[in-house]
């Protein structure tokens, strides 16, 4: 028997350490390899950790709650892997000879510095990392100061460049004074009778609220609305939904097709591909394709897609399955839920035929796909006008109007689709 030590794993590059959410098992449990033993938060998402040993769990050398560096130890499973000695809970290196120990910096009136007072963060409702709070806490930037920091991290948190940004700027003097910022909040409380149920807002709940009143605030949403003759993929996808589905064990949906077009259509007009910073416009050389998905909690997760423009059908169909899979599995690796610059919410699945979606920030639109729906429609033959059943669906375009105007915003989702009628039919999967 051996005893080997579970890490904290590297969830991004950008990520350096994690909080503790929730031990999924106890000392004493059995493990299996790759079974999750325990659920963390970044700035970016909220994961759970997995075994790479199997065995017992025999100490928690962390509890719920703490804050917890990459690379260091959280627990000791027992194994039967026969290798390495048993471990030991670390302890300071002594320090060596000639070698200078850690002392406090002095002020220059010869007193210590005053210690970085922590900020209470307990009455916000924005999610913070663990990060994020300690710049804060060296910083010394108040809690009022933080809640007026625009993010720009999966779902608008705050980063790590958003906060070493802010400090550069206030070190420059060219912070602008602090607005309030807009609370999800009603103006008016709400009423509450006897047989009400009072629901609390989960963490994921709060964020989204928080980011969708952001995005309205910063972005001034314009929406525009295309109708598409889908017939051709439908047709396309009858024929090969079930020799896909025998050969790679997955299921072929529309989205995969659906994002193909968008994507091109990107490529015909880049400067939907952009991203606003102050009075710069970013234009994106990557085109990463965000994808809305419902998770059992009703809540809303976006991952993406990187260099969609480097699949084919099949390739996309694979990428869309797994992320969507694993999305609602809550198995998604921080960095799947960055860099998006384009995103796209199916809500068709919802039997809904279009809606006006909010734009991601710091993204500058976001299309909506509406439900497929049989209609009666006048089409042009050889031989004259006639009236057949097509298949048609809406595409709701939101673009943020300060850099997207209705001719850009318009002339997009028309190419969508453009391409979408013009699906070759006879093309292999």
């Amino acid at each position: 028997m051996a005893q080997v030590e579970l890490i904290m794993p590297k969830m991004g590059e950008s990520i350096m350490e994690a909080t503790i959410l929730k031990w999924l098992k106890k000392p004493g449990d059995k493990i299996e390899q790759d079974e999750s033993v325990l659920e963390v938060a970044t700035d970016k998402v909220d994961t759970e950790v997995p075994s790479i040993y199997a065995g017992v769990l025999k100490e928690l050398l962390a509890k719920e709650g703490d804050v917890v560096k990459v690379g260091k130890a959280i627990a000791i499973i027992t194994t039967d892997v026969a290798a390495g000695t048993p471990v030991t809970t670390s302890t300071p290196a002594p320090v060596s000879a000639g070698a200078t120990a850690p002392v406090a910096v002095a002020a220059s009136n010869g007193h210590a510095a005053p210690a970085a007072q922590a900020v209470d963060f307990k009455n916000s409702s924005r999610f913070y990392s663990p990060l994020v709070k300690n710049i804060a806490k060296e910083e010394q930037i108040a809690l009022a100061e933080m809640e007026s920091i625009s993010g720009t991290g999966a779902d608008g948190r705050v980063t790590k460049k958003d906060m070493l940004d802010y400090v550069q700027q206030r070190k420059l003097g060219q912070t602008i004074a602090s607005t309030p910022r807009t609370s999800s909040a009603p103006l008016v409380p709400a009423s509450i009778s006897g047989g009400d149920e009072i629901i609390q807002m989960d963490r994921m709940r709060k964020m989204i609220a928080e980011r969708m009143v952001d995005s309205k605030r910063i972005s001034p949403h314009v929406t525009s609305f295309v109708e598409a003759d889908v017939t051709n993929i439908v047709f396309w996808r009858n024929k090969w939904k079930n020799d896909y589905q025998k050969r790679e064990g997955d299921s072929l949906t529309f989205t995969p097709i659906f994002i193909e077009a968008v994507m091109m259509a990107i490529k015909d007009f880049p400067m939907i591909n952009v991203q606003v910073d102050g009075d710069r416009i970013i234009k994106k050389k990557d085109i990463n394709i965000g994808m809305a998905v419902a998770l059992p909690s009703g809540n809303l997760i976006v991952p993406v897609i990187k260099n969609a423009d480097q699949y084919n059908i099949s390739g996309l169909a694979k990428a869309v399955n797994d992320l969507a899979k694993r999305a609602r599995e809550n198995k998604l690796k921080p960095d799947e839920l960055a860099g998006g610059t384009f995103t796209v919410s199916n809500v068709g699945s919802f039997g809904n035929v279009m809606g006006t979606p909010i734009i991601m920030q710091p993204q500058v639109a976001i299309l909506a796909l509406g439900a497929v729906q049989k209609k009666p429609a006048v089409i042009e033959t050889p031989y004259g006008d006639a009236i057949a059943i097509r298949h048609k669906m809406f595409l709701s375009h939101s673009y943020d109007h300060r850099v997207v105007d209705g001719a850009l915003g318009g002339s997009f989702v028309r190419r969508v689709a453009d391409y979408l009628e013009k699906f070759d039919i006879n093309k292999s999967i």
